[in-house]
């Protein structure tokens, strides 16, 4: 990652940041981040700064944005399908830390689009997003892809630590077509207002593929769909130690994945079933986890005498499934 902090680090205020909620603050936001050297910090002060999504603060490489916990950075406004507060888009060492993000979600001047992400991490290596709140967003919380065209780049080795998404549209956090992700101690939470709704959607787009991911000591709850869901082109997803309760849909739902270790996890109170493993998924084992009232309202739709199925739901059609004996169902 970044080498050690250096003695520069620019005040965000001195290139004439308000903080007052009321100015637009991103051109003097992005002065203060394209004056940062290779190695320099960017510093925010507690208040509330007013940044345009349609042009995004972008970050550059080898730089540092530091945020106080009374810092916030509000989206203005807008009707833009495709807009992002923070854009970390074909760079390299960088890093996100403190404050929080508030989406428009309560004030979007249209019902269009899906794509008002808080950050967009887009065919960018080695970044690291700790101690973020990020709420109301149109879209994500948090968004990792690829840069699309005729040659593709994923993200490779980002890490996101002890990060809050809560209340946001789409996702609390997607993660696309990218290489080595980890998500550690963070909080996925109450996503509502478009599908799929999740916690976290393993989801990269056509052509692409989401590699090496590690899910750990998370919480993902009472979002809308899923709490964890792996479409498609996922591979070695290991979830391990994590709370996955009180979602509206399937705790874990893996319409596809390879390789995929779902370990040691509290997985309870989803409205319906707590690991449901579709045709398209192949080499899952479930190892070790704890189940507890899952599919309540599914219950009388299915005979006791098919005990387990409302925690565990594997179809014929999937191959290589393994439900270890030593998971507990309650």
């Amino acid at each position: 990652m970044l080498p050690a902090p250096r003695a520069l680090a620019l005040d965000a205020r001195a290139f004439g940041a308000r903080g007052d909620g009321v100015s637009d603050d991103t051109r003097a936001l992005q002065a203060a981040i394209d004056a940062l050297p290779a190695g320099g910090t960017l510093v925010m002060d507690p208040g509330n700064y007013v940044v345009d999504p349609e042009r995004s603060l972008r970050l550059r490489s080898r730089t540092r944005l530091s945020m106080s916990p009374g810092t916030r950075l509000v989206a203005r406004a807008n009707a833009a399908p495709r807009a992002y507060v923070l854009l970390i888009e074909g760079v390299h060492d960088v890093q996100v830390s403190g404050g929080r993000i508030v989406g428009d979600r309560d004030h979007h001047l249209s019902s269009e689009g899906e794509w008002g992400h808080g950050i967009m991490v887009r065919g960018a290596e080695q970044v690291l997003l700790r101690d973020l709140h990020i709420t109301k967003c149109w879209g994500d919380g948090i968004s990792v892809g690829g840069i699309s065209g005729t040659r593709m780049v994923p993200s490779r080795d980002i890490r996101i630590e002890d990060v809050v998404c809560t209340g946001n549209r789409r996702q609390g956090l997607t993660i696309g077509r990218s290489r080595n992700v980890r998500v550690l101690r963070s909080h996925l939470l109450a996503t509502r207002g478009t599908l799929p709704g999740c916690g976290i959607d393993i989801e990269p787009d056509p052509g692409g593929s989401a590699d090496d991911i590690g899910i750990e000591a998370c919480t993902l709850r009472g979002n809308h769909g899923a709490g964890l869901q792996v479409y498609e082109r996922g591979y070695r997803i290991t979830v391990r130690r994590c709370i996955i309760r009180g979602n509206r849909g399937d705790g874990v739902l893996m319409r596809g994945g390879e390789q995929c270790v779902l370990e040691d996890n509290d997985i309870a109170d989803n409205g319906l079933r707590g690991i449901v493993v579709q045709g398209g998924a192949r080499d899952i084992a479930v190892i070790g986890n704890r189940f507890s009232g899952n599919a309540a309202g599914l219950r009388k739709k299915k005979p006791q005498a098919m005990k387990g199925w409302m925690h565990v739901d594997v179809a014929s059609t999937a191959k290589d499934v393994r439900i270890d004996r030593n998971n507990r169902f309650e």
